[in-house]
């Protein structure tokens, strides 16, 4: 048997080519939408991608379940659990096979079975592999997709939070504690096998570790560790990650079925002379590191460097309007690929920076201030102070007198933001918050800094910080 691993850290997803090398044939489970990595270790190893299986309808990434099928003919295996609303409706245009609690199929000599594990979403199922070429009668590991993670078990929120299927998140709870007391009873022995790893948001405290066990899991996870139904609801509906707002968009397009890409991603070159057109009508995203932009970038621009797109791509693109990128030609093809990956696929173009840079059209600039200057600038009352770390960041410490814009939101609170003054925007390192800059001067505010270093500056410097936490618990 071959099992081989694959992360992309951008999206903190894993997904697995699973192999019998006596057949000659392999599935893919949970598969991004980029395939050709799959195609290339398929070649490498001289197995042919046969299947390709899926976990549930993914909400964090577009999946490349259609691509597979569409592009080298695998056969789907999806689950067909849960409601009517949430089933793969592309599925019978392509082989396939809908799957129950205790289905199984083979690949080869390898015997996946399914478990109907809902919580984190309703038609979520596991896959229990044995392989039986080896002459093993017992499963040796179990994909889990967003069910169980390591050191976490998935949210069940989603459905509420961001496709707004209201009351939905505490059913889920319920769901997930009673999937997770069949887990309990699995064998201690077998490897845990998740979809996401560290930094996702279908989870809160998913380990780094790329997989794990049944036993240590049970043991060490703090999802796991509940015996009573109303604390472990109680417990995972606390203090999940915000939900960015494609997750939306990405239930519906891996429900109904992403377009197919083909071989490689691109679109077209723009000239310096479309810029204005291209703000005017949709989002332009200059890919440059922040402190670049800083010193001159296009007006009403927004900075997502390019290292923190897969990130912040989802929650600041609008995804109703056209979107075009500034970089250099050797950006762009990945940049797209993680665009598509969270289903922005409304790419009108793209600008190389040199170019802009020669037509003298990166005309704006901002001010950076350091911890020091911001204490003096607070004792006068003379700045705003913007703070665009996350709720759960906020409450465990922030600046006095700052006011919390999540970053991700800020689009859409940015109006709150008093007017007629200098705003300084913080964060916990400067990065997030040269971002957040950008996002105001894009909206046309005009005295915007970014705090150096951010938070961990400040609390550097030993100045005093709030502790809403603390405040509360007295």
């Amino acid at each position: 048997m071959l099992l081989k691993y694959f992360y992309d850290k951008s999206l903190a997803h894993a997904s697995y080519m699973v192999g019998c090398q006596r057949g000659g044939v392999a599935v893919i489970v949970d598969p991004g939408r980029d395939i050709q990595k799959y195609l290339d270790a398929a070649q490498r190893e001289g197995v042919k991608i046969t299947g390709v299986a899926e976990t549930h309808i993914h909400a964090d990434y577009v999946s490349g379940a259609r691509e597979l099928a569409d592009r080298v003919g695998a056969t789907l295996y999806v689950s067909d659990e849960g409601p009517k609303e949430w089933k793969y409706e592309y599925a019978h245009q392509y082989s396939h096979q809908l799957l129950h609690d205790g289905d199984h199929f083979m690949i080869g000599n390898i015997r996946f079975d399914v478990l109907h594990t809902p919580g984190h979403t309703p038609e979520s199922i596991s896959f229990m592999l044995t392989d039986q070429g080896g002459g093993a009668q017992e499963p040796m590991g179990i994909f889990t997709g967003d069910f169980v993670f390591v050191n976490a078990v998935g949210r069940p929120d989603l459905l509420e939070q961001a496709a707004k299927i209201m009351n939905t998140a505490r059913a889920g709870a319920v769901d997930l504690f009673h999937s997770l007391e069949k887990f309990k009873q699995l064998p201690e022995y077998l490897q845990v096998w998740p979809a996401h790893g560290a930094g996702s948001a279908c989870g809160k405290g998913l380990g780094a570790v790329p997989s794990s066990t049944v036993g240590y899991e049970k043991r060490f996870n703090p999802g796991l560790q509940f015996n009573d139904e109303e604390a472990f609801v109680e417990y995972i509906l606390a203090d999940q990650p915000e939900v960015p707002p494609y997750f939306a968009v990405m239930k519906r397009v891996n429900k109904e079925g992403p377009k197919v890409i083909g071989e490689k991603a691109t679109t077209k070159k723009l000239s310096a002379s479309q810029l204005s057109a291209a703000i005017e009508q949709g989002t332009v995203v200059d890919l440059v590191a922040s402190k670049t932009f800083a010193q001159g970038h296009a007006p009403g621009t927004i900075n997502i460097p390019f290292g923190m797109l897969s990130t912040w791509g989802g929650w600041l693109i609008d995804y109703d309007r056209p979107t075009s990128l500034i970089g250099s030609s050797e950006q762009i093809e990945e940049a797209l690929h993680v665009l598509f990956s969270i289903g922005a696929e409304d790419i009108s173009g793209y600008f190389e920076r040199d170019e802009l840079a020669q037509a003298n059209v990166l005309t704006e600039s901002y001010e950076t201030v350091t911890a020091t200057e911001l204490s003096e600038l607070l004792a006068d009352q003379s700045v705003a102070l913007v703070d665009v770390r996350s709720e759960q960041e906020w409450n465990a410490g922030h600046i006095p007198h700052a006011q919390h814009h999540f970053l991700g939101k800020l689009p859409e609170t940015l109006d709150t933001i008093p007017q007629g003054q200098k705003v300084v925007i913080n964060c916990r390192s400067g990065a997030r918050s040269s971002v957040g800059v950008s996002v105001l001067q894009a909206a046309g505010r005009k005295d915007v800094i970014n705090l150096e270093g951010g938070y961990t500056a400040w609390t550097g410097k030993g100045y005093s910080v709030v502790h809403p936490e603390a405040v509360a618990s007295k």
